[in-house]
């Protein structure tokens, strides 16, 4: 079993960007590492960049240097990145019929999915969605919304 906690992209985008919780965040997760993410996370998290560039909330220096120093952390191994599979959907379906009370949305299923198939005890997130989902599913939560 995995003994690393798997952080989803909204709770990763405070350790690069200045957010409310960034340094409750941090704190949390320094002496965690390495933590587990997926390759879902890092399409995201780039996502995310060039949407808060375009909306005028980070300029492109900044976007190309997080980005990079995300990647860093990548090589650095402080961040095991996870990749997606096929299997993966089939148990994000079947994630979303566990935790039918909660509007949980396909990618944070997902990410659920991949948290559980490899045995992270923990997911940090910022989602409180996702937060409730995990949570329904036997996971141990740590929030940052």
């Amino acid at each position: 079993m995995l003994k690393s906690v798997y952080v989803d992209t909204s709770a990763l985008a405070k350790w690069y960007l200045n957010e409310a919780r960034s340094q409750e965040f941090e704190d949390y997760i320094t002496p965690s590492l390495p933590v587990a993410i997926s390759r879902l996370t890092v399409l995201e998290l780039r996502c995310l960049l060039a949407r808060r560039r375009r909306a005028g909330e980070i300029n492109a220096r900044l976007e190309t240097d997080v980005f990079a120093a995300f990647e860093e952390d990548v090589r650095s191994g402080a961040l095991a990145v996870h990749p997606v599979e096929d299997a993966h959907i089939a148990a994000a379906v079947e994630v979303i019929a566990r935790v039918k009370a909660q509007p949980l949305r396909s990618l944070d299923a997902l990410h659920l999915a991949i948290a559980l198939q490899i045995g992270a005890p923990t997911v940090a997130t910022a989602d409180r969605v996702m937060a409730a989902a995990a949570t329904a599913l036997g996971l141990k939560t740590v929030r940052f919304d």
